[in-house]
């Protein structure tokens, strides 16, 4: 892993994954590349037929000074937490976000992504909202969401969803690269409820393949699936979860909002998307 693209709009979930993000880069001793975006308003030209170019310039401008005042201040978290001699670039657009997003992801080669969102208590908004929703689809490289009130801590644990399909083995085995450079262990859940039909023929020879990785795998039955996630994340001590973004439609009924009322105070950790081939 050498890039990791870290989109800001400098704001505070966004400042909260600066931090996430140096310490990951850290680990795995890639680069940090800056994204910031802005859209310049649509300006009918007839109305400003002189001044129309010096109207963009000027918020051209203006965007340009705000993007170079807030740069020194990340620089600065970096030197707080001893960290100043990672390689940080910075890339300044206008346009699209997600359109930029794309092609700073293919003219920079990125590995990862990663970026911040408004927290646990607005999952629906998280899942379903123009922006990330389109980043989670549209962006096909790993990308790690981190919620507001996730503060950073060192990744002893990560848990990995699974129903036991055979191209999850590959994301299982990313999901293992990441977890030897950050020196942590993989949890891998199956919640099996009465609809679903894995043989434990399936699971054995998961088991058998994997035997040599550092993963320990569960199997749950319940029928309570979205109960049964959260006690998995919370008693056994999952630092970031990891879904495949064909389980998307999953994780919005997951963090649907009424439940995520009931555990806004209880479950705060960055979730992994990874993307099935």
């Amino acid at each position: 892993m050498k890039k990791i693209l870290f989109p800001t709009d400098f704001s505070e979930a966004a400042t909260n994954a600066f931090v996430h993000a140096l310490e990951f880069a850290k680990v795995v001793k890639a680069e940090l590349v800056l994204l910031h975006t802005f859209e310049i308003p649509v300006y009918d030209s007839q109305f400003f037929p002189e001044n129309y170019a010096s109207i963009y310039s000027s918020i051209e401008l203006a965007k340009f000074e705000m993007f170079k005042d807030e740069i020194p201040k990340l620089r600065a978290i970096a030197a707080e937490r001893k960290l100043h001699d990672i390689v940080i670039k910075h890339r300044l657009m206008d346009g699209d976000l997600i359109y930029n997003l794309k092609n700073a992801v293919e003219e920079d080669e990125i590995d990862f992504v990663i970026m911040g969102t408004t927290g646990v208590s607005d999952w629906t908004k998280f899942f379903t909202g123009s922006n990330t929703n389109s980043v989670i689809s549209e962006v096909k490289v790993p990308v790690l969401c981190v919620p507001i009130d996730a503060k950073f801590k060192k990744i002893k644990t990560i848990g990995f969803t699974t129903k036991y399909r055979e191209k999850d083995k590959a994301e299982l085995r990313k999901v293992l690269k990441i977890a030897k450079k950050t020196d942590a262990k993989v949890k891998s859940l199956y919640v099996r409820s009465s609809s679903t039909d894995v043989s434990d023929m399936t699971i054995k020879e998961w088991e058998i393949e994997f035997a040599n990785e550092n993963v320990e795998f569960l199997v749950l039955p319940s029928d309570e699936v979205k109960e049964t996630i959260l006690d998995f994340v919370l008693f056994k001590d999952i630092d970031i979860l990891t879904t495949i973004t064909h389980k998307r439609s999953f994780f919005e009924s997951i963090f649907d909002s009424s439940f995520s009322q009931k555990i806004t105070k209880e479950v705060s950790i960055p979730v992994l998307i990874m993307h099935e081939n």
